[in-house]
């Protein structure tokens, strides 16, 4: 091999070596597959095939197709009497009415996340989702941990000042309880049961628990 033969050979093996070394240092890190959930998906419309029921389906869908653990709570379809107030729980103990909020004890304390769905009524939760938030008293040592939370929400009205203190709500039950906000789909101008699948809120529910 001759001199210019030599360094010919020589700037050619340099720059694919200089190639190689800045291909592996551009080289992407793999993305770490997501940790699988626990979440806990509390409903809270009466009506089965009610609006806020196809987002909290849609949701679920999602969740399961990202691999977590779901299940679901249908409150308006369960025996959950309201708090009395009578503090025989201590804020962290049995609670005097054996009902099927036992079910909602059993799976809220291990959840990583909870998914709240409901019709919005008089400018809140419905009054069978309500029952249950109300009956976190009897929970409340045991679910003030790091958690994530869901708001699936659907009104007839289309104002969005009208939603307003729902959300209000919503975040000062996170505040309070330490919860992180996970995401939120809210479907205004939906009464008659079954219009929100005309829209696109339900493939919004779906893709936000797909994204967990």
């Amino acid at each position: 091999m001759n001199r210019r033969q030599f360094i010919t050979a020589s700037l050619t093996a340099a720059v694919a070596g200089f190639g190689a070394a800045v291909s592996s240092s551009d080289a992407q890190p793999a993305v770490e597959a997501r940790k699988p959930m626990k979440i806990l998906v509390l409903t809270g419309s009466p009506r089965k095939n009610g609006n806020s029921a196809t987002l909290a389906a849609q949701f679920i869908k999602g969740a399961e197709e990202a691999g977590h653990a779901v299940t679901r709570f249908d409150a308006a379809l369960k025996n959950v009497h309201p708090c009395i107030a009578c503090n025989s729980c201590g804020m962290d103990g049995p609670c005097v009415f054996q009902d099927d909020f036992q079910f909602v004890r059993e799976h809220i304390v291990p959840a990583d996340l909870v998914a709240f769905a409901t019709p919005m009524y008089y400018f809140g939760f419905s009054s069978q989702l309500k029952a249950v938030l109300d009956r976190f008293y009897a929970i409340n040592g045991s679910i003030h941990t790091p958690k994530k939370a869901v708001l699936l929400m659907t009104y007839a009205d289309s104002s969005a000042r009208k939603e307003q203190p729902l959300q209000a709500h919503y975040e000062m039950l996170l505040d309070y309880l330490g919860w992180t906000d996970a995401g939120r789909v809210i479907a205004p101008g939906v009464w008659p049961a079954g219009a929100v699948s005309g829209t696109a809120y339900p493939q919004k529910a779906y893709e936000l628990g797909r994204s967990l």
